[in-house]
């Protein structure tokens, strides 16, 4: 399997000529993401891990794609229902040759105002999980780790990449951050590599790693 980060949290999955991708949102400028994917996995309903434009645009160059999410982020795909599978906490299904299991329920909190979203995660193959705006712990090889956001803090980050200990582990979701913070980000990353003993570190846009 070949995993390559693209943007912001977007993910592609690649494995026998066949291809998947989680959370191509609006903060995934790589036009190369979605190409050829048999199905586009949307953890939640946030503007930086869902683009229903593209979505659109995508289903009708490709009439077999098919969108897999969770309830929340299925009301906002409106013509596009056909094409949407609803999958919550414990679903299991098979696409594009990789089996997927969805883990979780909702967002981490983010707002003392506003009850979380939505949120499911992913786990393909037993191999890599994609836990979208959440910290769930699940027992995985490959845990695909949020790396900022305004909900998460870096003892957050540190107690998560703890709680999973991972057999290695790639942060995504750092769009948000400039060159100080990603330096920053690095550096507890590394920090956590070294204590863990495992592989713990930030995958660049466009960069790809064979699982």
């Amino acid at each position: 399997m070949r995993l390559t980060k693209f943007g912001h949290a977007c993910v592609r999955l690649d494995k026998d000529g066949r291809a998947i991708v989680i959370d191509p949102g609006k903060m995934t400028p790589e036009p190369e993401a979605m190409a050829g994917a048999e199905a586009v996995l949307i953890t939640h309903e946030h503007f930086d891990h869902v683009d229903t434009e593209r979505l659109h645009a995508a289903v009708a160059d490709a009439p077999e794609l098919t969108v897999y999410t969770c309830p929340g982020t299925a009301r906002h795909l409106s013509g596009l229902e056909d094409r949407v599978r609803v999958v919550g906490a414990g679903d299991t299904f098979s696409v594009a040759g990789f089996e997927v299991r969805a883990v979780g329920e909702k967002h981490h909190p983010s707002h003392p105002d506003m009850e979380p979203v939505d949120n499911v995660g992913f786990l393909v193959d037993g191999e890599v999980f994609h836990p979208g705006d959440a910290l769930t712990v699940l027992d995985v090889p490959t845990l695909l780790v949020p790396g900022q956001a305004p909900w998460l803090t870096v003892p957050d980050l540190i107690g998560y990449l703890r709680a999973v200990r991972p057999r290695r582990a790639f942060a995504v979701h750092d769009g948000l951050l400039n060159e100080w913070g990603l330096m920053v980000l690095d550096s507890v990353l590394a920090s956590e590599a070294t204590g863990l003993d495992t592989e713990i570190r930030r995958l660049l846009p466009t960069e790809s790693v064979e699982l």
